[in-house]
């Protein structure tokens, strides 16, 4: 609070001779800060100033604490709210991690599918070569013994020959 000071008379000068300029404004030797001097010119008393304290304090500080008391609500709904929040983006993270358990069986399903498809025909295509197998065996032998039937009317067909190509007759 400033109390306003009468200005000096005019043409009085009351500073130091050789640091004022023209049109500077003219300070008293008691003037070096606008507070200096208001103990003096007040007589105040120490209980007064406890009353106006006091007053100021009755008339202010139950707002103040309701007003901490709501902020410190507000930042305990705000540490509740978090703590939810959280709480559901876990279970948003499960519900995304479900889906993706579920795609997983579902491809899961359809590759034992495939491997399932792929054993049939892998034991169709083996019992195709073992009769395959099996016949080209009998045909094998089939040929081997055709060739020895063969063979062997050959040999007859020689010793036949053999038997019929004239023989010189002996002499006696």
């Amino acid at each position: 609070m400033s109390v306003p000071v009468p200005p000096p008379p005019d043409g009085v000068l009351t500073g130091t001779s050789g640091s004022l300029e023209a049109g500077e404004p003219t300070l008293g030797l008691s003037d070096a800060s606008p507070d200096e001097g208001l103990i003096e010119d007040f007589a105040v008393e120490d209980r007064a100033v406890e009353q106006l304290v006091g007053g100021l304090l009755s008339h202010y500080l139950p707002d103040l604490q309701r007003s901490k008391q709501a902020l410190q609500e507000l930042t305990q709904n705000q540490v509740v709210l978090l703590d939810t929040l959280e709480q559901e983006i876990s279970k948003f993270k499960e519900c995304h991690s479900m889906l993706d358990i579920n795609a997983l069986f579902t491809e899961a399903k359809h590759y034992h599918a495939k491997l399932v498809n792929i054993r049939k025909e892998m034991l169709l295509l083996h019992e195709k070569t073992s009769k395959l197998k099996k016949r080209a065996l009998k045909l094998q032998q089939k040929r081997q013994r055709e060739e020895l039937e063969k063979e062997q009317q050959r040999e007859k067909e020689f010793e036949r020959e053999k038997q019929l190509t004239a023989k010189p007759a002996k002499r006696t």
